[in-house]
């Protein structure tokens, strides 16, 4: 199947994706990269152990975001890209205060969970303003540096457009999240463990998931 798109000399090109429009890739995409930003910043609520260091939870889920932003900034563009970081951040703000005011409520007394509901949906706002605030910067950052590479240095390498622009969005990413949310709460040790874990697996998470990059067609930036 396909789908034109304007060049920028105004002919039109046509865009195929075996299987799917490039609009319905599109919407999958940003569809894809919003659930796992929620996705992980309730997962973010609960710090864990693994492999002996201290780890939130949300750093299993979240690093695909960024090979997905590269994926929406290719099919979509620059500006939509931006857009859609943004409104990610606007809607994990919204949900951050559905789940006050949910947690608010009273609950029935015939459910029995309602502290508990409120114990772990109840948010944690520092948490979630250092989640929002890097996730915000980062990504806008990832997106200046892919459209660098892009326009500047070369459209081929596709994997080194991602890589370079991860490489950089990552650590900004954990640096603000860990000693935005933790920092003076948790010990410092904890902290840094926090930090060092995030890094390693987002790497790992973000290197996996390059292929995803091939999958579809590059459109005229803007």
């Amino acid at each position: 199947m396909s789908q034109t798109h304007p060049s920028q000399n105004g002919t039109e090109v046509s865009r195929k994706v075996p299987g799917f429009p490039l609009s319905q890739v599109g919407i999958i995409a940003v569809a894809s990269y919003i659930g796992a930003q929620m996705l992980a910043d309730i997962a973010s609520l609960k710090i864990g152990v693994v492999m002996g260091l201290a780890v939130d939870m949300g750093t299993f889920i979240y690093p695909i975001t960024f090979t997905l932003r590269d994926v929406v900034h290719k099919i979509l563009g620059k500006r939509n890209a931006q857009t859609m970081v943004v409104s990610a951040g606007v809607i994990n703000l919204f949900m951050a205060i559905y789940l006050t005011w949910a947690a608010s409520v009273p609950s029935d007394p015939n459910w029995g969970l309602g502290e508990s509901f409120s114990a772990i949906l109840g948010p944690v706002w520092r948490i979630v303003l250092a989640s929002i605030a890097a996730e915000v910067i980062s990504e806008l950052l990832d997106t200046e540096i892919y459209q660098w590479f892009v326009t500047r240095v070369s459209t081929n390498h596709q994997w080194a457009r991602v890589v370079l622009s991860n490489s950089i969005s990552i650590p900004i990413d954990s640096l603000i999240f860990s000693v935005g949310a933790f920092g003076g709460v948790l010990p410092w040790d904890v902290v840094w463990q926090i930090f060092t874990f995030n890094m390693v697996v987002k790497f790992v998470v973000s290197i996996a998931s390059i292929p995803l990059i091939y999958m579809v067609p590059d459109r005229v930036n803007e």
